[in-house]
């Protein structure tokens, strides 16, 4: 896995969905690594790292609100965003109590997911580095020219110490 992209898991049992959104996030910087189930997931951020996690709600065997308790409760620094097309407002308020970054809805805007993404991986090295938002903020005017490429870039640099 490389170092200097962002991580992410993603968690979907549709097939033709984990292909398409994988190269879109791929051309975009990030390493990605997909399952289908939930069980998968738990395996796979057992056996790397991940910065985040992006997980579908509706599974068959685990699902994603079982999928997020646990990943949330083996990995403290991961960040998961729920994405669904059977979301309900009380199970975005479940999921947001379970420790769950961001709930959207499918079908999904790539610009709409990649904020949300962008967002999840600044709240990550916030946590990660004891940051609070004044701080991150004038960090990242030092160099943001204002595409989510450069924003991950900057991220990675400064959760990395660079």
């Amino acid at each position: 896995m490389q170092t200097d992209k962002i991580n992410i898991l993603i968690v979907d049992d549709e097939e033709q969905f984990l292909s398409s959104i994988s190269r879109s996030l791929e051309v975009r910087d990030f390493n990605v690594v997909t399952v289908n189930r939930g069980e998968k997931a738990i395996d796979a951020a057992r056996s790397q790292p991940f910065d985040i996690a992006l997980v579908d709600l509706k599974m068959p065997g685990m699902d994603g609100e079982e999928t997020l308790k646990a990943l949330k409760k083996e990995h403290k620094w991961l960040e998961v965003v729920i994405l669904t097309g059977h979301g309900t407002i009380d199970s975005a308020a479940e999921c947001t109590r379970s420790g769950a970054y961001s709930y959207l809805q499918k079908p999904c805007e790539l610009d709409q997911l990649l904020k949300a993404l962008t967002s999840a991986y600044k709240k990550k090295v916030m946590n990660k580095k004891k940051m609070d938002d004044r701080k991150m903020d004038q960090l990242m005017k030092i160099s943001i020219t204002g595409s989510p490429r450069d924003i991950l870039r900057k991220l990675r640099e400064i959760e990395k110490g660079n």
